[in-house]
């Protein structure tokens, strides 16, 4: 069963200052995240329900690397966010929090307010009048940190059930003389 996510659409070249303003950076994520996209989209953070998706266009994330932007994103609920191109540092950011990004060629012909269905193992987005939007093939290592809620809470899961080394000088014995 593919579960339907509700699309709030924005433009290109979105950067991490419009995701998270400066002028809150002094303040908690609650705040900052009550200001996300308050310049291209003044009814998003008010409006986003947990679940929701962002279909951005090119260039999604670029700018500083200020890894509250992509937090902030986690902090209202989105489930994912899908564009054609993003910036390295916000892809790898978004990552490491556990939040989805889905690099969908396509992604503008997503209408805005479109209930839209993620078939994360085809790697696709299923549109509301039944088509689907080929998506690039993410490595399961991203898929993994995504389901575990971040690389943290994945690191954290691995040294729990043993299968990550304590201490790196655990992971392989010394050699002796």
């Amino acid at each position: 069963m593919i579960v339907r996510h509700k699309a709030w659409r924005i433009g290109d070249d979105v950067d991490t200052d419009q995701l998270a303003p400066g002028a809150y950076m002094k303040f908690g994520l609650d705040e900052i995240a009550r200001h996300c996209l308050e310049g291209v989209r003044p009814d998003f953070a008010a409006g986003v329900q947990p679940g929701d998706v962002l279909v951005a266009g090119r260039n999604f994330g670029i700018g500083s690397s200020r890894e509250q932007a992509a937090a902030a994103l986690v902090h209202l609920g989105l489930k994912a966010v899908i564009a054609p191109s993003y910036s390295g540092l916000y892809f790898r950011n978004a990552f490491n929090l556990g939040l989805l990004l889905l690099t969908c060629p396509r992604a503008g012909e997503i209408e805005d307010g479109e209930a839209v269905g993620i078939d994360l193992p085809g790697q696709r987005v299923l549109r509301a009048d039944g088509s689907a939007l080929d998506c690039e093939p993410l490595p399961d290592f991203l898929l993994d940190m995504v389901q575990a809620g971040g690389l943290l809470m994945q690191l954290k899961r691995r040294l729990a059930d043993g299968s990550l080394p304590r201490h790196p000088l655990d992971a392989a014995p010394c050699p002796t003389p």
